[in-house]
C-alpha cells in the first residue's frame, strides 16, 4: 500500500497539523499586535501629528473597518484558493501597510497604512478557523479556537511594555518598523510549513460529491437566508459589542487613560496592558475548555457582557486610579467569552451554512470594533468642546454599547438548544 497516497485531512491531532496550525497563528498573532498597537502608540501619534480624540478613533477604526469588510471575499477565497494561497497573498498587503505606517508623512499615509494592514490581516483568524474545522475533530472545536486565540494573544503581549519601551527608546516608527519585520518573518513561516492535502477526486469518498465552488456574488446572496432566520440579528447585535468592547479598550484608550488622568509614563501604562493582556490570553483558553454548552452557554455570555458594562461604567464614573489599573485587568480574565460566541453560532446554523454563518460572524465582530471605536473618539472629542473629561464619555458610551448590544440579544429570539440544526430548518 501506498503511504504517500492522497487522503483526507486528518480528524485528529497530528504533529503536522498542529505545526501548520501554529505557523498560521503567527499571522493571527501579527493580526492581534497590528490592531492594539494603539494602546501605546495613541500619546505620541497624537503629539506627533496634533491628532484629536475623534481622528484617533478614526485611526484604530480603520484597520477593523477594512478587515470587516474583507471577511466574505477571504472566505470565498478560502473556499476556491484554500488557506495558504489565500494567506500568502494577502499578507503582504499588511507587510506594505505596515512599512508605509513607518514612514508615514501625515495623518492621510497613516490611516492608507492602516487600511492595508486591515486588508492584509483579514484572512488571519478565519483561516485558523477553517484549518481547525478541515483538520481536528468537531469536538475540539471550541478548545482548539481558544488556545489559538490564546496563542495569538502573544502579539497583544508585544504591544504591551516592549512597545513602550521600543517607543521610549527609539520612537512610534521604530515600533511600525519591527511589525514590519515580524510580519515578512510570519509570510516566511506560512510559506515554508503550510502546506494543505489537496481535496482530489481519489480522496473524496466514492458518494461525497466535489465541492462547489461560489463566486463573491454568490456567496453575498448565499448570506441572505440567514438574515431571515429570527436569532440572527441578536446574535448580530451581541457580536457587534462584545469582543469590540474588549478592543477599543485594550487597542485605544488604555494607554491614553492611564498617561492622561493618572499621569502614568508609558513603560508603566505598558505594564499594565501587559498585565491585562496575559490575563486575556488565559481567558480564551479557560472559557473554551469549560464551554457548558446549550442555555447555559447563552446565559455565560450574557452575564459576562453585563459585568462588563458594569465595569466600564464604573472606569467613567469613579476615575479612580486604582479602579483604571485593576478592572482592565478582571475584564482581560473575562474576555474569553467571546470564543464562546462561535461555538453558539456552530450550533445555531445547519451544517451546510455554517461556514456562511462564520464569515458573518466576523464580519459583525469586526466591523462592531471599527464602529465602537469610531463612535468613542466623537464622543471624546465631544466632551473636550463641551469641558467634560474625554474618559468618562468614552467609557460610558462602550458601557452603554455594550449593555445595549446584550439587551438586544436577550430579548430577541435566540436559536433553539439542540444538538444539531438541519438544513429543514432554514
Amino acid at each position: 500500500m501506498n503511504k504517500h497516497a492522497a487522503s483526507p485531512p486528518p480528524t485528529r491531532w497530528s504533529t503536522s497539523a498542529a505545526g501548520m496550525l501554529v505557523a498560521l497563528a503567527t499571522a493571527f498573532a501579527l493580526s492581534q499586535a497590528f490592531r492594539t498597537v494603539g494602546a501605546m502608540m495613541a500619546t505620541p501619534l497624537t503629539q506627533h501629528f496634533g491628532l484629536t480624540p475623534q481622528a484617533l478613533g478614526t485611526w484604530a477604526g480603520t484597520f477593523h473597518f477594512t478587515f470587516g469588510i474583507m471577511q466574505l471575499a477571504m472566505g470565498v477565497s478560502i473556499d476556491h484558493f484554500g488557506v495558504r494561497r489565500t494567506v500568502l497573498t494577502a499578507f503582504p498587503l499588511a507587510i506594505a501597510g505596515a512599512a508605509l505606517c513607518t514612514v508615514a508623512p501625515g495623518f492621510g499615509a497613516l490611516l492608507l497604512g492602516q487600511a492595508l494592514i486591515g486588508v492584509g490581516c483579514a484572512p488571519a483568524f478565519l483561516a485558523c478557523t477553517v484549518f481547525i474545522a478541515r483538520h481536528f475533530d468537531a469536538s475540539r472545536f471550541t478548545a482548539m479556537s481558544g488556545l489559538v486565540m490564546s496563542l495569538a494573544g502573544l502579539g497583544i503581549v508585544f504591544t504591551g511594555t516592549p512597545l513602550a519601551l521600543l517607543i521610549e527608546a527609539a520612537s512610534w516608527r521604530a515600533g511600525y518598523a519591527v511589525l514590519t519585520a515580524f510580519a515578512v518573518l510570519s509570510w516566511i513561516v506560512i510559506f515554508w510549513r503550510v502546506h494543505e492535502p489537496a481535496r482530489t477526486p481519489a480522496a473524496l469518498a466514492p458518494d461525497e460529491p466535489a465541492p462547489e465552488r461560489q463566486s463573491l456574488r454568490q456567496a453575498v446572496r448565499d448570506l441572505l437566508p440567514l438574515f431571515a432566520m429570527p436569532h440572527t440579528l441578536g446574535l448580530l447585535c451581541f457580536a457587534c459589542v462584545s469582543y469590540a468592547a474588549f478592543i477599543t479598550l485594550r487597542g485605544l484608550w488604555l494607554g491614553p487613560v492611564l498617561h492622561d488622568r493618572h499621569g502614568l509614563s508609558l513603560v508603566a501604562s505598558g505594564n499594565v496592558a501587559l498585565v491585562m493582556t496575559v490575563a486575556g490570553m488565559a481567558s480564551p483558553m479557560l472559557f473554551g475548555r469549560l464551554d457548558p454548552g446549550g442555555a447555559r452557554r447563552t446565559r455565560w455570555m450574557m452575564r459576562c457582557a453585563f459585568a462588563g458594562a458594569a465595569m466600564f461604567a464604573a472606569m467613567a464614573l469613579t476615575q479612580s486610579r486604582a479602579i483604571d489599573i485593576g478592572l482592565p485587568i478582571v475584564y482581560g480574565l473575562l474576555s474569553g467569552y467571546s470564543v464562546l460566541l462561535y461555538a453558539y453560532t456552530k450550533n445555531a446554523y445547519p451544517a451546510a451554512v455554517t461556514g456562511r454563518a462564520m464569515a458573518l460572524l466576523n464580519m459583525a465582530m469586526f466591523l462592531g470594533v471599527s464602529l465602537m471605536q469610531w463612535t468613542t473618539g466623537v464622543a471624546a472629542s465631544w466632551a473636550v468642546a463641551h469641558g467634560t473629561e474625554p474618559f468618562r464619555a468614552v467609557f460610558l458610551t462602550v458601557s452603554g454599547m455594550l449593555a445595549a448590544g446584550t439587551l438586544a440579544f436577550l430579548v430577541l429570539p435566540r436559536a433553539r438548544e439542540r444538538a444539531r440544526p438541519t438544513s429543514a430548518d432554514l
